[in-house]
């Protein structure tokens, strides 16, 4: 008898923490971008590795923009818990603080990182605490912040006509956001600020002239070839970019520090994996946007990039003058920019060394297509 209690004890032991463990949370959570663009792919391809390395246990209801909130709603909608969460772009909130820019990595270039250097920032140089400070302490935002999607670099635009200096897209009415929306107008460009699945309508209606989305297949996917075929890279005002995911702070406590650990895991992971899948998709899109649309992808005048530079420098410094955190915060991106960079440019040969060796431009053949024929 004693034996038979004993085992019915350990079976419905077993049967409890079974239970348990097949004990499911699902958390509700939107993006800022359409369905339809790859920016939200990043979003998916999170989900997913989240439910895989959970066994099911964590499950994530993702939304495209507007399922919920609007778009730029999304962020104070986690902070009230209206989602568990959200996946954006911290540029779209410098209206409550300019410092959230430097959680993009920072228009400028960010002292000359890449995006390899920038993500090391902050992973490595102070970058994610700082973030989460600016939310938590700053802005006073219930959430909790991480940084997952590697948007760049991105393309200088579109334009109904060839832009050959600076003056020539003084006047026009574009559409940017952020904290590069501010510079353009200081280096005399009109900009409108409008979630992406707004452009092309609004390029059709004639309210804008030009716009800066993200470039190659994000761009092909909206649908700007169909409006204008003048497309300038690179710009300097994104070229760096990285978005973010954010959970409401009392979901994100209320996970276990099994499910937390998976959710940097697959955050992590995000970054790399759909980073290399989307530079192969922005090339195949750069093909049949020229071949297939006629699209005209050209050079972005030099003068137009150095006063980006110029003009961003002048912006930090003011914002730093008045904020303390923002000063803070450049500066320590900064400090790791003056580490990693000169010893970057000291290691790594330059990206066009081989690349015009093999693929020079021009049409030029290769000197390997010339030494098979020897």
């Amino acid at each position: 008898m004693r034996h038979f209690v004993r085992s019915a004890v350990a079976m419905a032991a077993v049967a409890a923490f079974s239970a348990g463990a097949q004990a499911q949370t699902t958390l509700k959570m939107q993006a800022t971008w359409p369905a339809s663009l790859t920016l939200y792919e990043n979003f998916t391809y999170f989900v997913e590795r989240v439910g895989k390395l959970s066994n099911g246990s964590l499950k994530i209801d993702a939304m495209p923009a507007g399922q919920v909130v609007p778009a730029f709603e999304v962020l104070d909608a986690t902070h009230k818990k209206v989602l568990d969460g959200a996946h954006a772009w911290s540029g779209y909130w410098v209206g409550k603080n300019k410092a959230a820019i430097l959680c993009t990595g920072g228009p400028g270039g960010t002292f000359g990182m890449d995006m390899i250097d920038a993500i090391g920032w902050m992973h490595h140089g102070g970058g994610n605490e700082l973030c989460n400070e600016l939310f938590q302490k700053e802005l006073k935002l219930n959430v909790q912040w991480l940084p997952i999607l590697p948007s760049g670099p991105q393309a200088f635009g579109w334009f109904k006509r060839p832009i050959k200096n600076l003056a020539d897209f003084k006047g026009m009415k574009c559409r940017q956001t952020g904290m590069a929306a501010e510079i353009w107008q200081r280096m005399g460009m009109t900009t409108v600020n409008m979630p992406g699945g707004e452009i092309i309508p609004s390029a059709q209606r004639g309210v804008i002239d030009c716009a800066e989305w993200v470039g190659g297949v994000e761009d092909l996917r909206l649908g700007f070839h169909n409006v204008w075929k003048y497309h300038y890279t690179p710009g300097m005002h994104e070229n760096v970019t990285i978005g973010e995911v954010v959970f409401n702070m009392d979901v994100w406590k209320s996970l276990s520090a099994q499910h937390q650990e998976m959710i940097k895991s697959a955050a992590n992971e995000s970054f790399l994996i759909w980073w290399a899948k989307w530079q192969k998709q922005n090339s195949e899109a750069l093909k049949e946007l020229q071949e297939k649309h006629g699209v005209r992808i050209l050079r972005t005048p030099p003068d137009i990039l150095v006063e980006f530079l110029k003009t961003w420098d002048k912006v930090a410094a003011e914002e730093a003058a008045k904020s303390p955190f923002f000063k803070k915060t450049h500066e320590s991106q900064r400090q790791y920019a003056s580490l990693v960079v000169p010893a970057k440019r000291f290691y790594f040969p330059p990206y066009s060394f081989a690349a015009n060796y093999y693929f020079p431009e021009g049409g030029a053949k290769s000197a390997s297509a010339k030494a098979d024929k020897k």
